[in-house]
Parts: C-alpha cells; sequence; structure tokens
C-alpha cells in the first residue's frame, strides 16, 4: 500500500511546482521527468516492499543493548541494505562525490514514501544524509573521502550530537571538552571527553561505523572552558577510528521512548578512558554555525515526516470509513434496513476532510521548501539567490513545526474514526500517533521554533523575508481573485495576511517582549502559510479542467475548508499576540 498518493505527487512536482523545468538548468541536466519518475517509483515500491513490513514489530521490539552494542530489529538492517543498494542514499548529493544529482525535491518527495511507510527506519538515512551533506560542504578532501564518502554509499551512518543531559536546547551549557592532540592527514586531531543525551542512531548494528558530529568547547590556556556559546567546535568522532580500532565512544544507556521506537536513541560517554579521538570539521568557534546547516535539513525532514505519518493515518482512516458498516441516515432508521459505510455520515466526512487538509497541506509546504532549496541552487542573480534564501529561513520553522502540531491533530482525528478499535493496538493509528508525538519536541521543540520565528526572522530581520513572502501571497491572492469561485477564499488569504502584517508592527513599535506569545504567532503564520498554498495549488487545478474529476474536486474542497474553516482560527491568535497578553509571562513561579 502506499501511503502518499502518487497522483498528488506528480501533481505538486510538476503541474503546481515545475519541477521538471529544472532540468534545463546544467545543474540538473543529466535528468528529465522520466528519471524524477523512476526515483519515485522506485521509492514507493522498496518502502511499500521493505519499510512497511516491520512497521508494528520495530515498535514492539525496541531495541537493545548488549554487551556495549544496541542491537536492533534484523528487518531494519535489510531495509537500510536495500535502501543503499538502491542508490538512494547518494539520491540528491552531487556526481562528483558519488551522487545522483537530483534536485531536492525528488529526493523529498521519494522520501515521503519511507517516512510514511516507517518513519523510524526512514530516520537512519535521514540523518545520514543530513551528516554527509555538513561533511562534504565544510570537510577537507581527505575528511570527505575518509567519512562522508562511505555515508553517500550506506555503509556508514551518521548522527548529530548538540545536547547533554544538563543542558538540553540550551546549547550555551554544553560541556564536552576537546583538548588538541596533535594533527594528521584528516586535519587538526582533539581528545573529547564529556555526554551527549538524545542521540538517534547513537549506537546500533545497522552498519560497523557510525560518524558522530559532536558540539564540543575547547578550553582555553587556563584550562576553562569559555562561557556562552564563544569557543563552541564541531567535531568528526567515528565510532571506529580510520585504523579500525574502536574508538572511546561508549553508550551509558537507552532512551525507551513512546513511540518512534525502532530507531535507538542513546546517552553516549565521551572519553571514559584517554578521551575520544575527533578531527576538528571547519574554524575552532564555528561550530554552532556549521552544525545548523545540518539541524536547518533535519528540521524540515522532521515536517516531512510529521506530514508522512499524517498521510499514512489519512489512508488508513479513509480505508476504515469506506469499510465499516454503522447506523442508518437520519431519513431512514428503519432497523430492517442495511446499514452504512460511516464514511456516509457528515461528522466522519468532515474529520476526513480536515486530516485531508492537514497532511496535504503539510506535505506541499515541505516540498514549497524543498523546491526553494533548488530554485536557489539556479538562480541567475544575487538578489533573486537572496531573496529565495530569505524566503526558506522564513518557512523553516513553519516547516519544522507545523507538520508536527497539525500532522498531530490529523492523527487524532484517525482515533476518533476508528472509534474504541482506534485506541487498541490491533490498529496502526494509535501507533501513527504516538510515533508522531515526537516531531513537536526534537530538533527544536515548538516554543523554540517560535522564537526563531518572531523573534529572529521577523522582528531581528526588520521585514526583508516578511516582505519576500507578502509579495508571494499577494501574487497569489491576485491570481485567485480573478477567478470566482476562488474569490471569497482569496480575500480571506488576504485579510489574515494583513491581520499578521499589523500584528508585527505592532510588536516593532512597542518595547515589549516578543517572545511571550511567540508559539500562538507561530500556529497563527502556520496556518496564513498552509492556507496560501493551498489557495495556490486551487488556482492551478481549478484551470486544469482536464484532470481527474474526483481528484480535482478534492482539492478543491480541501481547500475551501482549509480556508473557510480553518484559517479563520488564526485570527484570534494574532489578536492575543498584538494585545502584548502577559498573563503567562508574568505569573508568578509560586502561584501556578
Amino acid at each position: 500500500m502506499s501511503f502518499v498518493d502518487p497522483r498528488n505527487v506528480a501533481f505538486w512536482l510538476y503541474d503546481w511546482l515545475g519541477a521538471d523545468a529544472l532540468t534545463g538548468h546544467p545543474a540538473y541536466a543529466d535528468h528529465s521527468r522520466e528519471t524524477f519518475d523512476a526515483i519515485l517509483e522506485l521509492a514507493e515500491k522498496l518502502a511499500a516492499d521493505r519499510f512497511a513490513p516491520h512497521y508494528k514489530k520495530s515498535d514492539r521490539i525496541e531495541p537493545t543493548l548488549e554487551n556495549g552494542v544496541v542491537r536492533v530489529l534484523p528487518e531494519i538492517r535489510e531495509a537500510i541494505a536495500a535502501y543503499a543498494e538502491a542508490g538512494l542514499f547518494a539520491a540528491s548529493f552531487a556526481p562528483e562525490h558519488g551522487g545522483l544529482g537530483l534536485p531536492h525535491v525528488v529526493d523529498a518527495a521519494a522520501m515521503a514514501h519511507f517516512m510514511a511507510a516507517n518513519v523510524s527506519t526512514a530516520a537512519f538515512p535521514m540523518l545520514t544524509a543530513g551528516n554527509a551533506r555538513v561533511l562534504t560542504k565544510f570537510g577537507s578532501k581527505a575528511q570527505i573521502e575518509t567519512f562522508a564518502l562511505p555515508e553517500i554509499e550506506g555503509r556508514t551512518m551518521g548522527t548529530m550530537c548538540l545536547s547533554e543531559p544538563q543542558a538540553g536546547s540550551s546549547l550555551a551549557d554544553v560541556m564536552t571538552r576537546a583538548v588538541p592532540d596533535g594533527e594528521d592527514e584528516l586535519g587538526p586531531r582533539y581528545r573529547l571527553t564529556g555526554n551527549k543525551m538524545w542521540i538517534s542512531g547513537g549506537d546500533h548494528d545497522v552498519t560497523p561505523n557510525i560518524i558522530h558530529l559532536v558540539l564540543a568547547k575547547i578550553p582555553d590556556a587556563d584550562g576553562k572552558l569559555p562561557p556562552g556559546t564563544g569557543g563552541i567546535t564541531l567535531f568528526i568522532v567515528p565510532k571506529v577510528l580510520p585504523d579500525g580500532t574502536r574508538n572511546d565512544v561508549t553508550v551509558a544507556g537507552l532512551n525507551h521512548k513512546m513511540g518512534y521506537r525502532g530507531i535507538s536513541n542513546c546517552l553516549l560517554n565521551f572519553g571514559e578512558r584517554d578521551g575520544a579521538v575527533g578531527w576538528r570539521l571547519g574554524e575552532a568557534g564555528h561550530g554552532l554555525a556549521i552544525m545548523f546547516h545540518m539541524m536547518n535539513e533535519a528540521r524540515i525532514f522532521v515536517g516531512l515526516g510529521a506530514a508522512g505519518l499524517a498521510a499514512r493515518g489519512y489512508r488508513h482512516s479513509l480505508d476504515y470509513a469506506r469499510d465499516r458498516l454503522q447506523g442508518r441516515p437520519a431519513s431512514a432508521k428503519d432497523p430492517a434496513q442495511p446499514q452504512r459505510p460511516i464514511i456516509q455520515h457528515a461528522d466522519v466526512k468532515r474529520m476526513l476532510l480536515a486530516q485531508k487538509a492537514f497532511a496535504e497541506g503539510a506535505l506541499s509546504l515541505i516540498l514549497f521548501c524543498a523546491h526553494l532549496i533548488d530554485r536557489e541552487k539556479v538562480a541567475g542573480d544575487e538578489i533573486e539567490r537572496a531573496r529565495l534564501s530569505n524566503l526558506l529561513g522564513l518557512l523553516t520553522p513553519i516547516a519544522k513545526s507545523w507538520p508536527s502540531e497539525f500532522g498531530l491533530a490529523a492523527n487524532d482525528h484517525a482515533i476518533q474514526i476508528h472509534g474504541g478499535y482506534g485506541y487498541t493496538r490491533d490498529f496502526d493509528v494509535e501507533q501513527v500517533y504516538r510515533d508522531n508525538r515526537l516531531n513537536p519536541i526534537h530538533e527544536g521543540t515548538h516554543g523554540i521554533q517560535a522564537m526563531d520565528l518572531l523573534g529572529r526572522k521577523i522582528i531581528r530581520d526588520k521585514g526583508v523575508s516578511l516582505a519576500a513572502l507578502g509579495a508571494e501571497i499577494a501574487q497569489t491572492v491576485a491570481d485567485a481573485s480573478a477567478i470566482p469561485a476562488l474569490a471569497g477564499q482569496a480575500s480571506r488569504l488576504g485579510e489574515v495576511w494583513q491581520k499578521v502584517d499589523d500584528t508585527v508592527a505592532v510588536l516593532r513599535a512597542v518595547n515589549a517582549d516578543p517572545l511571550a506569545n511567540a508559539s500562538p504567532f507561530l500556529s497563527a503564520f502556520g496556518h496564513l502559510v498552509v492556507g496560501w498554498l493551498w489557495l495556490d495549488q486551487a488556482v492551478i487545478i481549478f484551470n486544469d479542467t482536464a484532470s481527474d474529476r474526483a481528484f480535482r474536486e478534492g482539492k478543491l474542497r480541501a481547500c475551501r475548508y482549509f480556508i473557510e474553516a480553518e484559517l479563520p482560527k488564526a485570527i484570534p491568535q494574532l489578536e492575543l499576540v498584538a494585545s502584548l497578553n502577559d498573563a503567562a509571562a508574568t505569573m508568578p513561579e509560586d502561584s501556578f
């Protein structure tokens, strides 16, 4: 079963985004729509055949720690091996690094199938690709050849090691120490000591080696760690050193999670003996700036995972609602008459349409962001490249958080549609909900993304990125206003955009903490963005009268539902932000 409808993928890639036009640029000239489709078909089949079958089993049989080594379900190893054999680790990497050179938007569309089929198994290649991309961008030739190329081939997995037990998301408080230990052909070498917590894929037996990217501080001349983020540097710390010996990296324990159980989550100790050997990546003190390249990619792919899980829950709900017989129409209460499928009940239709609007809205958001990366790469001048970069930066916290928040809302509907059965382990939807519950937390919580969006991307940005988005929305509103059937929806979207603009103006005008209500602003702003993307797609499909009638009607109804039923919910949230309400922010601690 495909949990992500291939018709949707084709519509998003070609009819809406025009991704096939990328092949006109030298960077993608070796590809065509045919090669894109071949990759997508391969991904759909491999996800169904090798990832989906062990979805429930990997939830039931968690990773175990045996004699210092983490063991995962054998089917996970087999699925990752098949993924590597298909060349999918290399999909979006440049040919000079052994990659296929695919556009990021095609890679993301392919990965959606794996995320929906088995999100925890798909996390292994997702993290590894992000790790390798940082290495290829910032590593030396020797570092790329030694560490990145085996990852791109799928022979080695990768992680990122940021958080620590005492620091969590406060990276300024990391205490892992890196002491210089000479230099060799791989660059400046260090010995690391410290602990890292919440490390997905921190240890396992999927591949013999794991490449850790570790944030640590280099002590000053007095042996003291610099305060704050000063001195934070990124290091390449392999589980197995290039000479084949085991590095001083130890699994101190496994975290037992509510969901997302197939991939191990570890507490790692670096340097229980002589110190873990690591090589500096980039310049000293630039660790956070370098690491954010992986974190931003991971945030978009967290959003993709949430969207994939929303799509999976919707598929289960739709199938169940079509098969489950219960009740009769209000106009036909004769008990002798046969029961009807619950999809004929109005409230079930409402929940299904909400799921469709959330899941497809989330997937289109992620693909739009991935396409921005490609468009930035092929942009003809620096001004356009900067505009696209600013727009992507503005949308990244939305891409991470909105699918995580409302993908979970879609999965809540899935359980409700299944009724009591949805609350049991006999059906997948309870696991889908548990798996998705991680996404508002990891790679930067909802609150952290909200502070990034409002504090850094909007207030501190002085309106540059917001203006770029406003121009895009204005164009969509103008296009939709010219279509009578969409004019009312265009007007509603324009009103919410104006409300956002007014709210930001209030925050800029007063000397108040703009972050006190950043989270409701993030939710409201996300609704604005997804409403815009739905309307933008509606313009395309409304004018495509040759498309499948049911598919076309489904898109137009989902757009109408979202803009008429969901988008208005942004208004009171924005009013709360503009009111400078400080009921929570100024609440005395002893009054809670």
